[in-house]
């Protein structure tokens, strides 16, 4: 085994990363880890460029590793730096590649056939899509699965999971060879978190997006907050696209738009990510560019990218990563939101400084902040060289966020020899402590600890040592990672609630608290079942009359613990929302009234201590009305029954508008919505059996109401009416109860 041959740490702490400690062995030049030996694959098993092949679960790195005669997944001894095979058998199709995603809860992994990039997708070769549960410290595969996620070949295949728990994924196909190949960019989804898949379709797209590129070119796809985007490469046109969808809307219901375009601007090269936590619902993505194809270009033509997408302006901006001369390729993009800090890894020069005509090398890191991306110039930090043999490629990380706990680990590919090669990297910032400091003295609070059935109860860390990861253990079959995680306990029993915070030192001793959950009356709740149903508390309204740069909402009077609070406000013109306070996600995409007017609706499940206000931060001052409403018997860790709806009335002025229903499934749910206008003191009457929360005027109408729904089923379309005609925009999502 040949390991690190120095630390390299004072180049890494320069990049804000700290390695880990190298051993000097026979193999002078060295860096990174050698793997396992594999055999019989005609592509690198790292591959391909928009793929995930790592996870991180229960403080421990796996992977989907070639196993010898089988695709398997492998844990990583961090003491050895050595990858240990576990036995449990993913894909037995040798000619596979796969990708993985690890939601917190299940681990899911979509394989597929891989074809070459200039050949056709053929047909009877179909990619599925494996589900595991993790139990007894070892992955068990899900009864049922595979699932197959179409039928054809691809060269590359990536997914992603939504927040109704719809798997979606995407593929280019390519019909015919040569200079009659044509290609398409498809999607599929899988509902019941990938048990129960559609037929695949052609992305459709609006706006003069082009969904069918060149034969070599790929897609690839990721969720963030109530939306799925695919982004592709177009080499015909030389441009980055990027078509999304809303949870709320019909699965062929997709709009586009150009992410890059340029001379040379697109190239096959792929990688993209988002935070779920992240309140603003950014995205990243790190893309090749085709400059450096000619001679003629400049070296200090753009040869990698990142993109940024902010939803609340819903556009895209771009920086370098590297040049044309730093000859670099295959990036990977890995967010580490703690330190809140940009990762991408690459393929670059040999230790010699040689540009290779087969793109093989070294493997180099380079980091930016999130808030100011900037990178370095020059090649970044070597992570990984093979002295011997200078052909690694094809880096592959994972889709999850990184703390200091899990560290940044990379693996990656020598085919000419045919072994693995990983790097174990730590995150360091000013929030996350090395690894020198002290583990975490894991402890929380509860914000009950007995009760009823369901008994929803939300739990609040209060480690010390500064940890980054939390894992907990409900006792009753369900885990978190969240930080301060709620849950609710659906049957009686007692249960033993165990939380293990850890940072970059170690994981700390477990803390665990007792739960009792009593059975419910006889008879259940308000929905049936033995359902609470959901109610309304109190709300509060704020207003600007003066154009200022954030809406600062007052929270309603008796918020507690466990309540689901529903902000929405109406803002002058067309701002974008730059920050958000902490806890809180939209429950809409922001909604323009023709950029005269933008109406916003946000949620948060309330803790047990809550500020006097809220405040979110604009890209512009304007005027704005808006208000929040506290609702209880709601469901923290699912508070949705429904995807969103929403409507808009922007041609011409009218005194209605209507805002297609949404199909409930829980009885005891509440419908909730709002509208806005553009206008400043219009008298808004909510649809016909529906309760108004509150109206706000003086700066932009907006106003909030609700519905019960006792049974489940169609709830039908509602109609808010105006004292004035005018253009207005409104939505409607309806409000799981807790059992």
């Amino acid at each position: 085994m040949r390991k690190i041959l120095s630390w390299l740490l004072a180049a890494l702490v320069g990049a804000g990363i700290l390695v880990t400690p190298a051993v000097a062995t026979a193999a002078p030049g060295d860096v990174g880890y050698v793997g396992p030996a594999y055999s019989g694959l005609s592509t690198p098993p790292t591959a391909d460029k928009p793929q995930s092949k790592l996870w991180w679960h229960s403080n421990q790195w796996w992977a989907h590793m070639w196993g010898g005669s089988s695709w398997t997944i492998h844990s990583l001894d961090r003491a050895t730096n050595t990858w240990k095979n576990t036995g449990v058998v993913v894909e037995t199709r040798k000619n596979t590649s796969a990708d993985t995603l690890f939601d917190g809860s299940k681990l899911f992994i979509a394989t597929h056939v891989v074809k070459g990039s200039s050949a056709a997708s053929a047909s009877g070769q179909p990619a599925r899509l494996y589900r595991f549960s993790f139990s007894g410290g070892k992955w068990v595969k899900d009864s049922g699965f595979p699932k197959n996620i179409n039928n054809y070949s691809s060269e590359s295949l990536t997914i992603d999971k939504t927040s109704s728990g719809s798997v979606w994924a995407t593929w280019t196909q390519v019909t015919g060879t040569g200079a009659s190949a044509t290609s398409a960019v498809y999607v599929n989804n899988g509902t019941g978190s990938g048990a129960t898949w559609g037929s695949p379709f052609v992305v459709p797209t609006t706006g003069g997006v082009n969904p069918r590129p060149k034969a070599d070119d790929i897609s690839a796809l990721v969720t963030y907050g109530n939306y799925v985007g695919v982004l592709w490469s177009n080499q015909i046109d030389s441009r980055v696209y990027w078509s999304l969808h809303s949870d709320s809307a019909g699965r062929t219901s997709w709009n586009g738009r150009t992410a890059l375009s340029g001379t040379r601007a697109a190239d096959d090269h792929i990688n993209i990510k988002s935070i779920v936590a992240d309140s603003s619902g950014r995205v990243w993505a790190v893309v090749k560019t085709s400059l450096g194809d000619s001679s003629s270009d400049p070296q200090s033509a753009a040869g990698i990218k990142l993109l940024s997408y902010q939803p609340s302006s819903q556009s895209w901006t771009n920086t370098n990563v590297s040049t044309v001369g730093d000859c670099q390729t295959r990036p990977q993009l890995m967010l580490d939101e703690p330190a809140q800090k940009l990762h991408v890894v690459v393929t670059g020069k040999t230790g010699t400084g040689t540009c290779t005509s087969t793109g093989d090398g070294a493997i180099y890191l380079k980091s930016a902040s999130m808030g100011s991306p900037s990178f370095q110039s020059g090649n970044g930090t070597v992570i990984m060289r093979d002295a011997a043999s200078e052909r690694l490629n094809n880096v592959t990380t994972s889709k999850q966020t990184i703390t200091a706990a899990s560290g940044l680990v990379v693996l990656a590919s020598n085919h000419s020899t045919g072994r693995y090669w990983h790097s174990d990297t730590m995150a360091g910032s000013a929030s996350t402590p090395p690894p020198t400091g002290s583990a975490p003295a894991s402890s929380f609070d509860a914000s009950t600890t007995s009760g009823t059935a369901p008994l929803a109860v939300s739990f609040t860390d209060t480690s010390t040592n500064s940890p980054t990861s939390w894992a907990w253990n409900f006792g009753d079959g369900n885990t978190s990672t969240q930080r301060n995680p709620s849950h609710t306990f659906q049957a009686a029993g007692t249960y033993t609630v165990t939380l293990t915070a850890s940072n970059a030192a170690g994981a700390g001793t477990a803390a665990s608290r007792t739960v009792t959950v009593a059975a419910p009356p006889s008879g259940g709740g308000g929905g049936g079942g033995g359902a609470t149903a959901v109610a309304a508390g109190a709300s509060a309204t704020s207003a600007s009359t003066a154009a200022v740069g954030s809406v600062t909402l007052t929270k309603p009077a008796s918020v507690s613990a466990g309540s689901l609070l529903v902000a929405q406000f109406t803002a002058d013109d067309g701002p974008g929302v730059t920050a958000a306070p902490d806890g809180w996600t939209p429950v809409i995409n922001p909604l323009s009234i023709n950029a005269r007017a933008t109406v916003f609706a946000y949620y948060k499940v309330a803790g047990s201590s809550e500020p006097a206000s809220y405040a979110w931060q604009l890209s512009t001052p304007v005027k704005w009305n808006g208000g929040i409403t506290a609702y209880t018997g709601v469901d923290p860790a699912n508070p949705f029954d429904s995807a969103a709806s929403t409507a808009s009335n922007l041609g011409t002025n009218s005194t209605t508008l209507t805002v297609p229903g949404v199909t409930t499934t829980q009885p005891g749910a509440l419908l909730v919505g709002g509208v806005g206008m553009n206008g400043s003191s219009v008298a808004v009457t909510p649809p016909s059996g529906w309760t108004e929360n509150w109206e706000g005027t003086n700066a932009q109408v907006a106003e909030s109401a609700r519905q019960s729904r006792p049974t489940a089923g169609a709830t039908g379309n509602a109609t808010w009416t105006f004292g004035t005609a005018g253009i207005t925009a409104g939505w409607l999502r309806a409000l799981r109860p807790a059992a």
